[in-house]
């Protein structure tokens, strides 16, 4: 199937590692041009190395100066037709221990500063009549998970967010979407597993079993299984897919 991404510029944050390499990747297997962002520009790199569709560049979502440069450098060619929203998440813990600077300081780089990114990378789009919005959250925003209360509550916004701009741009040829990763195995996921098994004295092996066991697939899923749904809703045969909200997970979300 052609997804017909040959010529679509497309930017993926967080792309130095884990699920956002893998979607950059992806991307421009398919051929996009992807501008794959993230604070560690030597991470990306490394990996794409002799691939002449990918484009590193550095950007710390934390840091809204460097959102703006890097908006202002995209808007000055021409924009991005795909914008794929995706960022490493908090550390671990309880809703009752997280701290208001906690909240602040992870809000603004999980979601105000990435709002802001999109407001900026919109106006191209709708000039073009044609774009593409996808958010990375996790299944958390569904059915929490333990201990993540600060990721649980900051993508939860996130979804909000999708789902009004959904809305308000689908006129335009835009779709916004969410995508929601289980077990996925990236290097977020073991350092979680590990995070779990020092919390409860348990040897990680153990651990990352005893989450196998809850997943009916019974396994952690592929990096690149999960990007190939991230491109095919990046592509025009998505068009008519908006403001929805896909799991990735194995089946591990019981609720209907």
């Amino acid at each position: 199937m052609d997804l017909e991404l040959t010529g679509k510029r497309a930017l993926v944050l967080g792309a130095s590692r884990g699920l956002g390499m893998a979607i950059a990747s992806s991307l421009a297997a398919e051929g996009a041009t992807v501008f794959a962002a993230a604070r560690n520009r030597d991470k990306i790199e490394g990996w794409a190395a002799g691939m002449d569709h990918v484009h590193p560049v550095e950007c710390d979502l934390s840091q809204i100066a460097q959102v703006d440069a890097l908006a202002d450098s995209l808007l000055a060619d021409g924009g991005v037709d795909i914008i794929v929203n995706n960022g490493g998440g908090p550390p671990p813990g309880t809703a009752q221990a997280a701290e208001r600077a906690q909240w602040l300081t992870h809000f603004e780089a999980m979601a105000a500063n990435i709002f802001h990114l999109n407001t900026r990378l919109l106006p191209a789009m709708k000039e073009r009549g044609w774009g593409r919005i996808i958010s990375i959250t996790s299944s958390g925003v569904e059915q929490p998970i333990p201990n993540l209360a600060l990721s649980n509550g900051i993508r939860s916004a996130v979804v909000g967010w999708s789902k009004t701009l959904a809305n308000e741009v689908a006129g335009d040829g835009i779709t916004v979407n969410v995508v929601m990763p289980g077990r996925i195995h990236t290097q977020r996921v073991d350092e979680l597993d590990a995070a779990a098994a020092k919390r409860t004295d348990s040897d990680v092996a153990d651990v990352a079993a005893r989450s196998r066991a809850t997943i009916p697939a019974s396994r952690y899923g592929k990096p690149e299984e999960f990007a190939d749904v991230v491109s095919f809703l990046a592509s025009a045969r998505a068009s008519y897919v908006t403001g929805s909200r896909i799991r990735i997970d194995g089946g591990a979300i019981r609720g209907i």
